[in-house]
């Protein structure tokens, strides 16, 4: 009783909405007491009538009545049990609840005890609440609360459509460009995106028939696949200038690859991507007429010959002046296009839904028509969401011992004015079940989510070097890369490149988001890496997993939630505390917010009369 007494004086009531047993245990050992949350609404019935029935009838409560009524909304329906609510994004492993059941029957004793205090303050408004969502919580109580784990909407942020969305913006915030570290993206939904996509993807094909037909020439052009040679400033990759290989390339044909495609195949994507180049220049800026690349071809024939080349295996001759010609334009092409080094020769395109995570729904294309077939029936108006988004696949990524990985990367935000941004320095690298292909576009190849890599076995022709449980932590990472002699790699080009990918989105995106005086969030921005270290951001989830898969997500998880309660309850009344292995990075001058008043103005006047 006196321990609660104290609590509710110190202000040290919290609530745990989720599987979350380290966050329990660290506040328990800390001195604060727990108010448990009523697992469904008929139980939440029962105790608010107990409740009201006591204070009726027996003593009131002495555990601080001035704190008032703390309840969840019980007209909200059935409220999600501990241990069994699904995040937002990336729930938990299916062997989340077998290891919370294991970690609450430790001390049966103990956690007697903490029922009990829990009981004595289940009047007590929470100071600190950690939930999964919080569309459970009511919104009376919400407000009462003091510190929350979630902000009120981070869509801008936290969705394919609203990420895809708020970069757009990004120059209008930053002198940056969001195609340096985020991979081109449309909303098919949108009309315009859409017409956007498509001029891509015929440009990116023309592009890539050069490339392949260099290819079968027995050249190709080398200056976007060469390793970090030198490094010069931070976040930047001092790359081998661009020359030509006289290396033959493997090419084995399929059935049906004796076709020969158009004779003039060749010659209409050098027109292409040489009036492309000029557009790029700026050189028809006063063409009152669509730019030539846009209507000088027949683009639906061309398409077709260039599926026959690059997935079919037909044969495509180049003179020598064409060689020359292609030599030129791509490399000129490549000083125009920041993501030219990401890009292959089979324009591979992965299309995702806007607003699921855990890799669902996830698929790869490699032609139009597969692409269109999906977007066909989700035109939409533009104050609604769009149901799925397009993006170009990184078809040239760093790959280790022939496998691809990706990379979670956590952040935390601790205020939204001023922006206030914190940079975990462990995070940990998640590796595909099969070894990378471009032919072979099945999720156990391309995806690195863990949810979706835990369907599969480990193919048998995996390296074994590939750790059994698919997870490096970022120390090993950065073993692996002294081994290759590219130690400074992760310090000078990865980890400046993260930060500044992670920071751009949060500011073009911030203004659009509901941020909370007091509470905070963290995030899990998942990247990858491409052949020159340069990183690229896929995704930002908001309620990354905190259960772990393996050995290293179990030690990292908890070394993260531990240091964000530290950093978000200790370093408020103690600036000088240890922050543990989070940086801040970011921390912008407080601004007054302006409301908002709409699109609807207003002009006040009288009209001027004639003398």
């Amino acid at each position: 009783r006196l321990s609660c007494l104290v609590s509710v004086q110190e202000k040290k009531i919290f609530a745990v909405q989720g599987p979350y047993p380290v966050v329990r245990s660290v506040l328990r050992a800390w001195g604060w007491v727990e108010r448990k949350l009523p697992r469904n609404g008929r139980q939440l019935k029962q105790q608010l009538g107990s409740q009201k029935k006591q204070r009726l009838e027996t003593e009131p409560s002495d555990v601080g009545e001035e704190q008032g009524e703390a309840v969840l909304n019980p007209c909200a329906g059935a409220q999600p049990s501990l241990g069994t609510t699904e995040p937002l994004h990336y729930p938990s492993p299916c062997n989340e609840e077998e290891e919370q059941k294991e970690d609450e029957d430790v001390d049966e004793d103990s956690d007697d005890l903490h029922d009990l205090m829990s009981y004595m303050v289940r009047d007590q408004v929470p100071n600190f609440l950690w939930t999964i969502r919080l569309s459970t919580i009511d919104q009376e109580l919400l407000h009462k609360i003091e510190v929350v784990n979630r902000y009120h909407w981070v869509h801008p942020l936290s969705t394919k459509e609203g990420l895809c969305l708020s970069l757009k913006n990004l120059p209008w915030v930053e002198q940056a460009d969001p195609d340096t570290f985020f991979p081109r993206c449309y909303r098919l939904g949108m009309v315009e995106e859409r017409e956007a996509f498509i001029e891509d993807f015929r440009l990116t094909a023309a592009r890539s028939l050069l490339k392949l037909a260099l290819e079968k020439a027995g050249h190709k052009l080398v200056g976007t696949e060469q390793h970090l040679k030198s490094i010069k400033g931070p976040g930047r990759l001092c790359a081998v200038a661009p020359r030509l290989a006289q290396e033959p390339m493997p090419f084995t044909e399929g059935p049906g690859s004796l076709l020969s495609s158009c004779p003039r195949l060749v010659e209409k994507a050098l027109e292409v991507c040489e009036q492309h180049l000029g557009f790029l220049r700026h050189e028809d800026i006063d063409r009152k007429t669509p730019s030539p690349f846009r209507t000088c071809i027949d683009w639906d024939s061309f398409l077709q010959d260039y599926y026959h080349v690059a997935h079919e295996g037909a044969m495509v001759t180049l003179s020598r002046a064409q060689q020359e010609q292609c030599q030129y334009l791509l490399r000129q092409l490549e000083e125009q296009l920041p993501q030219f080094s990401i890009e292959g020769n089979l324009n591979v395109w992965i299309l995702k839904p806007s607003a699921k995570s855990r890799g669902r729904g996830i698929t790869c294309a490699t032609r139009l028509e597969e692409v269109l077939q999906l977007a066909r029936g989700c035109t939409t108006p533009s104050v609604r969401v769009c149901e799925w988004v397009v993006q170009k696949y990184v078809e040239q990524p760093l790959t280790i011992f022939n496998t691809k990985f990706d990379i979670r990367q956590w952040f935390l935000v601790t205020d939204g004015n001023p922006l206030t941004v914190w940079f975990y320095q462990d995070c940990y690298l998640r590796f595909c079940s099969q070894p990378f292909s471009l032919h072979h576009l099945e999720h156990s190849r391309h995806l690195c989510n863990v949810s979706i890599q835990k369907q599969y076995k480990t193919s048998p022709q995996q390296d074994p070097r590939v750790p059994p449980d698919r997870v490096w932590s970022s120390k090993q990472f950065q073993g692996y890369l002294a081994q290759l002699g590219q130690g400074d790699a992760w310090h000078q080009v990865m980890v400046p490149g993260m930060k500044a990918a992670i920071v751009n989105s949060l500011r073009c995106a911030q203004d659009h988001m509901g941020f909370r005086k007091g509470s905070f969030e963290l995030f899990g921005a998942d990247f990858l890496v491409g052949k020159d270290y340069q990183p690229w951001l896929l995704e930002i989830n908001s309620c990354p997993t905190m259960s772990p898969s393996s050995a290293v997500t179990r030690r990292l998880c908890a070394n993260v939630q531990r240091d964000t309660l530290r950093l978000v309850l200790n370093c408020k009344d103690n600036p000088s505390c240890s922050t543990g292995a989070f940086e801040l990075i970011y921390k912008e001058a407080a601004v007054p917010r302006c409301l908002a008043v709409g699109i609807n103005l207003m002009i006040k006047g009288s009209s001027l009369k004639k003398p």
